[in-house]
């Protein structure tokens, strides 16, 4: 049953943090942590044309070339390599509104974290004071079944995205002037608020550019950024 919302409730300015477990194996980072023994670790997830989005996992445990060779026949998800490390690397993934985080994000949730250890799944999502927690969490659970909520709390605010102005000006210059360009008008056009403000066409059309110029050049901006970010952040656990 759903918990009821108090009128104290809509005064809440900060989050209210939820986490789901998942044990159904046809997701990837569910089935192939179970079968490799390997751990996956979403890096960021972003929207795409036709309701599909790109999930950028870091997968650890098994080399590059098992971990493409073992999603190969998948056809609910598209895998393709970004970064080889030495037991793993960063791997971008297209899925459908199957993506149990997509389907979060599409109610209303901010997807934080979303984990995959040894055949255990983990989804920890942010829900802002605008939207309506038990709402969310028994919408998921219907669609979800073998999903379990296993912690929810209250937080104050929202985990922040990214850091301060050091990485931003390192973002800035891993990019073209025209890369730059893309992604900020994108952002600034609400390409990447949820649910989505416009899209890569209408960005395209203010850009005056064709929408697969546009994918082009967000697509290589994104993955740059992405790629700087969390390759920064292994090499600094690795030195730890």
């Amino acid at each position: 049953m759903a918990e009821s919302r108090n009128a104290d409730d809509e005064s809440v300015t900060g989050v209210v943090e939820v986490e789901f477990s998942l044990s159904d194996p046809s997701y990837p980072f569910v089935g192939l942590s179970r079968a490799e023994q390997c751990r996956f670790e979403l890096a960021e997830m972003i929207p795409r044309a036709d309701g599909q989005y790109a999930e950028f996992f870091t997968i650890t445990g098994l080399e590059p070339a098992e971990i493409l060779d073992r999603t190969a026949d998948n056809d609910s998800v598209e895998v393709e390599l970004l970064e080889a490390y030495d037991d793993g690397g960063l791997f971008e993934l297209f899925v459908g509104d199957h993506c149990p985080a997509v389907r979060l994000a599409e109610l209303g949730a901010l997807p934080r974290t979303v984990r995959g250890i040894d055949g255990h799944g983990y989804i920890t999502v942010e829900v802002p004071a605008r939207e309506d927690p038990s709402t969310i969490v028994e919408t998921f659970l219907e669609e979800y079944p073998s999903a379990a909520v296993t912690a929810k709390r209250q937080r104050d605010r929202a985990t922040p995205r990214f850091g301060e102005s050091a990485f931003r000006q390192d973002v800035r210059d891993s990019l073209t002037d025209r890369q730059w360009h893309v992604i900020r008008t994108a952002y600034e056009a609400g390409y990447y608020e949820w649910p989505r403000e416009c899209t890569g066409a209408d960005v395209a059309a203010e850009l005056g550019i064709t929408s697969a110029t546009f994918s082009q050049h967000i697509h290589s901006a994104e993955r740059k950024l992405l790629t700087m970010l969390f390759t920064d952040d292994r090499e600094e656990s690795d030195r730890a």
